[in-house]
């Protein structure tokens, strides 16, 4: 195993789910969502490699290294197999490890993004601009890592605001840009790979007729109208199980339509609910954080 420590809350018992947060956040994203499906689940929410409270090495940002942190939490708390759900850059940790791991996720839910590869395929023209950090984040290391960090609070502040259709409470908001400026150097790590290395073991499976052979459910804003594509061809190109939806929340949408979210994962694993087959461990209700080496 490696020596990455991923923090981690733990609540609920029943069949596992692992929740991965999106940028510019941490596990806390899911603190609506996690108690609901913790009636039923032992529901387990890590802050990402270099995110949160977690390790934050120079290097290891690559998806394929990422989700094998995951494999490895869930080889620590002896989950077998289990559902895996991400937003946002959790969808590319989720992705990969149901690419690189189908004997180990049961069922694969995938919010508001799109695979590395396909990303830049469909970020085009004028409409681009609402990506512009990904493109910033994708230069050398050096000059994102100094723009950034000069300006940290107004950078990741930007997101946090246009992307949502509510406000943050003022101690959500300021607990995640602390997070974020903490964590400069190795989230633009993070999206570099995207640029990169990502996408090329994204081509690589896709040029190998690999799929994602378990349940697969998207749930997403309307990009496909917004920016040209076809999302669900899209997706069909990865997984041969799939359901695809829209909502009318924002980004951020399991903070601003939890119960949506929920119902949304009940549904992906619904199969499972209440299986008396499904492992998992056994942990007391609450906020209890775990390191995963």
């Amino acid at each position: 195993m490696n020596e990455i420590a991923l923090n981690t809350v733990i609540t609920g018992e029943g069949p596992p789910i692992v929740l991965l947060h999106g940028f510019p956040q941490t596990h806390l994203m899911w603190r609506h969502v996690a108690p609901k499906l913790a009636e039923h689940h032992t529901v387990i929410c890590p802050d990402l490699r270099g995110y949160g409270a977690s390790s934050k090495p120079r290097h290891g940002y690559d998806k394929r290294t990422m989700a094998q942190d995951v494999i490895d939490l869930a080889d620590e708390l002896q989950l077998g197999t289990f559902a895996l759900v991400g937003h946002d850059r959790g969808v590319h940790v989720a992705f990969r490890a149901a690419l690189d791991h189908p004997d180990r996720i049961s069922h694969l839910g995938l919010l508001d993004s799109v695979p590395a590869l396909d990303t830049w395929d469909v970020l085009r023209g004028r409409e681009a601009a609402v990506a512009f950090h990904l493109y910033l984040m994708a230069q050398p290391e050096g000059l994102p890592e100094e723009l950034i960090s000069n300006s940290a609070d107004a950078f990741f502040g930007h997101f946090l605001d246009v992307w949502a259709k509510s406000p943050f409470p003022d101690d959500i908001r300021a607990g995640y840009l602390k997070a974020a400026r903490e964590a400069v150097p190795s989230i633009v790590a993070d999206f570099r790979a995207l640029a990169t290395i990502d996408v090329e073991h994204d081509r690589a499976d896709l040029e190998a007729g690999r799929k994602l052979t378990m349940p697969v459910a998207v749930m997403q804003q309307d990009w496909g109208s917004q920016l040209g594509f076809d999302p669900t061809e899209l997706w069909r190109k990865w997984a041969t199980d799939l359901r695809y939806t829209t909502t009318s929340a924002g980004h951020f949408m399991a903070e601003e339509a939890p119960d949506e979210v929920v119902s949304f994962i009940r549904d992906l694993v619904a199969p499972v609910e209440g299986s008396s087959s499904a492992t998992g461990p056994t942990q007391a209700t609450g906020l209890a954080a775990h390191g995963a080496r």
